[in-house]
């Protein structure tokens, strides 16, 4: 049977006791870095191992950890189906910002990919389909001039093929250091969504932690099906400068999913676990439109 939470934490104090050398002095022995990790909800130690097996999810609490986009589509398509597109997209900085080429080196190393967004073509239960997810990692998925062209393309590639879309959000909103620019994107990608409905195709848009700024503002919430992921903080600017701008206390729950929910803003609430399967079904609803 599994390690009860006691018995794993008497583990790591024994493991991180002090013990002696040959001279009798003291010396300490640390946890190997990445072998634990604290859950933001219920601030127990969970071992990384179990939390990968959980696809995520805090095993004490339920809490949803972040995850980044390549596990995201691995969670939900087809094994083997999924195939790239505009992968050579990627920002550069238009406007000279200071600091902004190493950050976006640091993305690419953080997030294993040359852009905050991951898309492509792939099937979910047999059915064809076209994806994308933001990843976090990468300047907390933020939305730039590249991000925007790779967003806008998938749509007008799966209102050309006629296919059902699906993005999943996460995302800090647009990329402050490409201004205007960055900005644009907001139109951009809600205009070819505009030309996609037209066509009477499906979008089905997943908003997990965070979905916020301009790119909530924008596409995330223009889906024909809205699922917000469980463990989510959805709204344009965060809680801290709402505060700390209208100088008021805000509603319990505020900006969370549940909180969406109950006011409109999603049409429903999801588990990582059953993510899969509550889109699978939502595409059944939906016939395959040809051309």
């Amino acid at each position: 049977m599994p390690d009860s939470l006691n018995e794993r934490k008497e583990r790591i104090a024994k493991f991180k006791k002090t013990i002696l050398n040959k001279d009798d002095s003291a010396r300490s022995v640390d946890i190997p870095e990445g072998l634990f990790v604290k859950c933001e909800a219920c601030g127990n130690a969970v071992y990384q191992r179990v939390l990968d097996q959980n696809d995520g999810i805090c095993p004490n609490c339920g809490y949803h950890f972040k995850i980044g986009a390549r596990r995201r589509i691995a969670l939900i398509v087809d094994p083997g189906t999924f195939f790239e597109r505009d992968a050579g997209i990627a920002s550069v900085n238009p406007l000279g910002m200071p600091d902004y080429d190493e950050k976006l080196l640091a993305g690419a190393k953080a997030s294993g990919m040359p852009e905050a967004f991951l898309s492509g073509t792939a099937k979910i239960a047999g059915r064809p389909v076209a994806i994308g997810v933001l990843d976090s990692a990468f300047m907390m998925g933020s939305m730039g001039s590249a991000v925007g062209e790779k967003v806008t393309r998938l749509i007008e590639a799966a209102t050309v093929q006629r296919l059902p879309l699906i993005l999943f959000s996460a995302s800090g909103g647009a990329r402050m250091q490409e201004g205007i620019l960055s900005l644009m994107q907001m139109a951009k990608t809600s205009g070819a969504l505009s030309r996609f409905r037209d066509a009477g195709l499906l979008y089905i848009s997943v908003l997990t932690n965070p979905t916020t700024g301009g790119v909530a503002a924008s596409f995330a919430s223009l889906g024909d099906i809205n699922i917000a992921e469980k463990s989510s903080l959805i709204g344009f600017a965060g809680p801290r400068v709402i505060k700390q701008t209208i100088r008021q206390e805000l509603p319990e729950g505020f900006q969370t999913e549940q909180f969406q929910l109950k006011h409109g803003a999603v049409d429903l609430v999801a588990s990582r676990k059953e993510m899969r399967v509550l889109i699978a079904r939502l595409l059944q609803f939906h016939p395959e439109v040809r051309a």
